[in-house]
C-alpha cells in the first residue's frame, strides 16, 4: 500500500506541474497517470558472436515542442528542412554497452551532450558502432570504439537523411559511405512568398490509373523543386580519422549498398518526372553499380514512373525489382521479374522469375527459378543451397522451395505448402547466421537447417526449434517450450552445435527479459538482462484469455482484464470496455485461431483500454473481430453483419461469466478499428458509447480501395455506401468520442474524414465530441497530447457508463 500511495502522490504532483506548464491540456486521474507517466526500459541489440549488448535508452514520449519542428511534406516524406532528417524519426538519448559474460554495463565516454541518436549500426567486424546525432544545425556522424567504450565525432552537421539511410559501413570497417549535403546547395523555396509562375495543370491521357488515397503528395512546381533540393546529395567516403573523398556529386540518392566483398556499390538514383498522384516509392529511378571510386561499372535497371499499376494485391511492377546483393556471394546481384508483366489477371503458367548476376556483369544473368505465384523472399545459404518462397494474396497460399543456385536446371524441391493465415500449421522461419561477409545466410550444421516457430496451437502457445534435413526434407523437433506460467519467445539459435538459444521470457507481471538457454545440456538459464516492471500498478489486475463462439460457429477469443481486488465469486456488475480491430480471412478455421497468450506481459500503451481497470472497469482487449469471405465471396460482402455478430458474441461471453452490466458497454478502436466503432454504434444497440480514433468514415473519399478491399467504388458502390458510417449518419444516436491527429499521414485517413463526419453528426443531432490533437500524425507521440487523450477518454467513459 505504501508503494501504491507513493506512486499516486508522485502522479498527482506531476499532473499539477504538467497542467501549469501546458495551459489548455488536461491530465488523466492519478491511477491512470501513475501508469502513463513511466520510464521506458531500454531496447537491446545483441549478437552472441560479439559477446556485447548495446542498450538504447529513449524517452517514453516525444514533447509537443519536438513535434513542432519545421516540416516539409513532400511525396510521402516528412522532412525537417533545417536538419534534413525525417520529422517522424524516433530518437535515442543514451547508449550503454553491456558484456554478456560478466553482465557489466559500461558508460560510453565522449558521447554528444543532449544527444538525438538514430541510425545505430554495428561495423562488419563488430569493433565499432556508428550513429547519427541530430543537432539544430543538422545531423552529424559519430563512431563508438567498443573496446575503449568511447565515442568520436567523424563529420560535421551536414549529413542528408531525407531520402533514406544517411550512411553505410564499408566492408573493411575502416570507413563509411556518407550522403552529404552539397556545398553549393540551392535555398529551399517558400510557397507562401514565391509568386506563382503559372497554373497547376494535370492531364489524363485516357489510360486507367487507379491508386490508393495517399497523403503528402506533391502539389506544384515549388514542391518539386524543394523535393529535389532535399534529396540531392554528394556521396562521400569517410575514413575513421575523418578523411573525406567525394565519389559522386549532386545526385538524388535513395539507396546505397556495399557489395559483401566491399568492391562495388549498388546505388538507386531518383529521376524525373515526379508525380502528383503517387508517393516517392513509385517515382522513377536508375539502379547502377559503381566501383569504390564511384565510377559506373554497369547500369542495372531504369525503373519508370509507376502511376499506373495492374489491379489487385498480387499485382507488381514490370521489369526488374527486388534488386540486391546475394548475401552468400562476394559480388553477385539477384533480382526478380514478373513474367505476366505484373498483371495478376493474365493467364500464365509462371508469374515470377528469380535471376542471379555476377559482377562485373559482362555475362548474361542466370535464371535460378520460375515461380507460379509472386516471389515472397529468399534466404541465401551457399553455392548449392537457397530457400525461396512464393505466395498469392487471393488464395492466401504460400509455398517454400529448396533450390540449388549452382544448378538452376534442377527442379525446385517443395518444402512447405500452406495457408498463410493458418497459424497453427506455421512451420516457422529459417534461422540465419553471419557469414564471412557479415551478411545473414541460412544457418546449417551437418546438412541440417533450422526453423524457429511461434508455436501457436489450440492448447496455447509453445514456441519450438525444428531441424530440417536438407536431403530428406524431414523435420525433427529439437526443442519446444513447456512452461505454462511464462511466455517464451525464441529470438535466435546462437550456436547449433552447443544448443545455445537466445530467448525472451515474460509473464503477466514480469517485463520481458533476455536469457541464454542451453537446449542440449539442460543447464540453468543465464539471465542477460533484468528490466523491472514499469507498471507495478497493474500487478494485481486479473488477466485471462477467454474463448467463445460467434453465432455461426466461428471461434473467437480476447484478453479479459478485471480490476485488482475484484471478487469473481460475488460478481459485482462492472462496465465493460471492448477494444478491437477487424481482420479479414478467407476461411473460418483460420479466422477462429487464437494468437492470445495469457502469460504475455500486461503493457498498457497509450492506445489501449487497460488503464481503466484501475478505474473499476472490465476490459476485453484485442477482441477477435474476423471478417470472412469464403470461396468467391469477398469478406466485405457481409461486413456489417459479421461486425455486429462479433460484438454480440464478445458481450455475451463476458456477460455469461457474470462480471458485467451489459447495458454499460463501450467499444473503441484506432484507424480501421475506428471505422469499426462508428459502424457498430450506427448499426446495433449493443453499446452505450464508443471511442473512434483516426478513422476513415466516408468511403467515397477512398474510391480505389481501402484496407484489403480490391474493388473500386464504381465496381461495388453498394459495398462502399453500405460500409461507410458517413452515409448513415442520420441513424447514429449513440454517444461517440472522435479523436484524430491534426497531421495524419496514413493513406485514406485524412483528418478531414473526422472533421466532416463530426459536422454531419452534429448537424443531425447526434451526441458527439471531436478532439483534434495538434501536430500528431496517424500514431500519437507527444506527451501533452497523449495525457490529454487519456483524460478525454476517462471523462467520456465516466460520463457515459458510470453517471447513470
Amino acid at each position: 500500500m505504501k508503494l501504491r500511495h507513493s506512486l499516486l502522490l508522485a502522479a498527482m504532483l506531476s499532473a499539477q506541474v504538467f497542467a501549469q506548464e501546458n495551459l489548455g491540456y488536461q491530465v488523466p486521474p492519478p491511477s491512470i497517470m501513475a501508469l502513463a507517466d513511466y520510464q521506458r526500459p531500454p531496447t537491446v541489440s545483441f549478437d552472441h558472436q560479439r559477446q556485447t549488448m548495446l542498450l538504447s535508452f529513449r524517452n517514453t514520449y516525444k514533447s509537443l515542442r519536438e513535434l513542432s519542428q519545421p516540416e516539409l511534406r513532400l511525396a510521402g516524406l516528412r522532412i525537417n528542412p533545417q536538419t534534413n532528417m525525417p520529422t517522424t524519426q524516433p530518437y535515442v538519448n543514451q547508449l550503454r554497452l553491456k558484456q554478456v559474460s560478466t553482465g557489466k554495463e559500461t558508460e560510453i565516454k565522449g558521447m554528444p551532450a543532449d544527444a538525438l541518436i538514430s541510425n545505430v549500426k554495428w561495423s562488419p567486424d563488430g569493433k565499432k558502432i556508428g550513429f547519427t546525432n541530430t543537432t539544430d544545425k543538422g545531423a552529424e556522424l559519430w563512431v563508438i570504439d567498443v573496446a575503449k567504450a568511447s565515442a568520436q565525432r567523424i563529420t560535421g552537421a551536414n549529413l542528408n537523411g531525407a531520402g533514406g539511410a544517411a550512411y553505410s559501413w564499408l566492408a573493411d570497417s575502416q570507413g563509411m559511405l556518407v550522403k552529404m549535403l552539397p556545398k553549393q546547395r540551392p535555398a529551399l523555396r517558400d510557397a507562401s512568398r514565391d509568386l506563382p509562375t503559372g497554373p497547376i495543370i494535370s492531364t489524363s491521357t485516357g489510360t486507367v490509373s487507379q491508386t490508393r488515397t495517399y497523403a503528402d503528395l506533391l502539389k506544384n512546381k515549388i514542391d518539386e523543386a524543394n523535393l529535389e533540393t532535399l534529396l540531392t546529395s554528394d556521396l562521400v567516403k569517410v575514413s575513421l580519422n575523418g578523411k573525406q573523398t567525394v565519389l559522386r556529386k549532386g545526385e538524388m540518392l535513395t539507396e546505397v549498398d556495399v557489395s559483401p566483398d566491399g568492391r562495388y556499390l549498388l546505388l538507386d538514383v531518383l529521376q524525373k518526372p515526379f508525380s502528383y498522384l503517387v508517393q516517392l516509392d513509385r517515382f522513377p529511378f536508375n539502379t547502377i553499380v559503381t566501383d569504390l571510386d564511384g565510377k559506373v561499372v554497369k547500369a542495372i535497371h531504369e525503373r519508370p514512373l509507376l502511376e499506373t499499376m495492374p489491379k489487385g494485391f498480387s499485382a507488381t511492377e514490370p521489369g526488374k525489382r527486388r534488386i540486391g546483393w546475394r548475401a552468400d556471394k562476394p559480388a553477385t546481384l539477384s533480382y526478380v521479374t514478373a513474367l505476366d508483366g505484373g498483371d495478376p489477371s493474365k493467364k500464365t503458367e509462371f508469374r515470377d522469375e528469380l535471376f542471379s548476376w555476377d559482377a562485373p556483369f559482362t555475362q548474361a544473368p542466370v535464371s535460378l527459378v520460375k515461380l507460379r505465384q509472386r516471389f515472397a523472399g529468399v534466404v541465401w545459404g551457399d553455392d548449392h543451397t537457397a530457400v525461396v518462397s512464393e505466395s498469392w494474396y487471393d488464395t492466401r497460399n504460400s509455398k517454400t522451395f529448396l533450390i540449388d543456385p549452382a544448378a538452376p536446371a534442377k527442379e525446385p524441391r517443395l518444402v512447405f505448402d500452406r495457408n498463410i493465415q493458418d497459424i497453427y500449421k506455421n512451420p516457422g522461419r529459417f534461422e540465419t547466421r553471419r557469414n564471412q561477409f557479415d551478411r545473414r545466410v541460412l544457418a546449417t550444421e551437418d546438412g541440417k537447417a533450422f526453423l524457429i516457430g511461434e508455436g501457436f496451437t489450440r492448447e496455447g502457445q509453445f514456441p519450438f526449434i525444428d531441424e530440417l534435413d536438407l536431403q530428406s526434407l524431414q523435420t525433427k523437433r529439437l526443442y519446444q517450450a513447456t512452461d505454462k506460467d511464462k511466455m517464451e519467445t525464441i529470438v535466435s539459435l546462437e550456436d547449433a552445435k552447443k544448443g545455445e538459444v537466445l530467448v525472451s521470457l515474460q509473464s503477466r507481471t514480469d517485463y520481458p527479459n533476455y536469457y541464454m538457454r542451453s537446449v542440449k545440456s539442460g543447464e540453468p538459464l543465464k539471465a542477460l538482462t533484468s528490466f523491472a516492471n514499469p507498471f507495478a500498478g497493474l500487478k494485481d489486475v486479473h488477466k485471462e484469455v477467454i474463448k467463445y463462439q460467434r453465432k455461426d460457429g466461428v471461434q473467437l477469443s480476447g484478453n479479459l482484464y478485471l480490476p485488482a481486488g475484484y471478487d469473481r465469486s460475488k460478481k459485482e456488475k462492472l462496465p465493460l470496455l471492448i477494444w478491437a480491430y477487424p481482420a479479414e480471412f478467407k476461411d473460418k478455421d483460420s479466422a477462429g485461431q487464437s494468437r492470445h497468450n495469457p502469460n504475455q506481459f500486461t503493457y498498457p500503451s497509450y492506445g489501449s483500454f487497460i488503464y481503466w481497470t484501475t478505474r473499476g472497469y472490465a476490459v476485453l482487449d484485442d477482441a477477435a473481430f474476423p471478417i470472412i469471405g469464403e470461396g468467391k465471396a469477398e469478406p466485405n460482402d457481409t461486413f456489417l453483419t459479421q461486425l455486429v455478430d462479433n460484438a454480440e458474441a464478445a458481450i455475451n461471453a463476458v456477460d455469461a461469466m457474470g462480471y458485467i452490466d451489459r447495458n454499460r458497454v463501450a467499444v473503441g478502436g484506432h484507424s480501421y478499428g475506428a471505422f469499426m466503432t462508428a459502424n457498430l454504434l450506427t448499426h446495433s444497440k449493443l453499446f452505450a458509447c464508443g471511442i473512434a480514433r483516426s478513422g476513415a468514415y466516408n468511403r467515397t473519399l477512398t474510391p480505389f480501395g481501402f484496407q484489403n478491399e480490391q474493388r473500386n467504388y464504381w465496381e461495388a458502390p453498394q459495398i462502399y455506401n453500405t460500409m461507410a458510417p458517413f452515409m448513415h449518419a442520420d441513424k447514429m444516436k449513440t454517444p461517440l468520442l472522435l479523436v484524430h491527429g491534426e497531421a495524419d499521414n496514413n493513406p485514406g485517413t485524412f483528418t478531414l474524414q473526422t472533421e466532416r463526419y463530426f459536422q454531419a453528426l452534429k448537424g443531425l443531432g447526434a451526441p458527439v465530441r471531436m478532439v483534434i490533437l495538434p501536430k500528431e500524425s496517424h500514431g500519437y507521440a507527444a506527451k501533452e497530447n497523449i495525457l490529454h487523450l487519456l483524460w478525454e477518454q476517462d471523462q467520456f467513459l465516466e460520463g457515459c457508463l458510470k453517471k447513470k
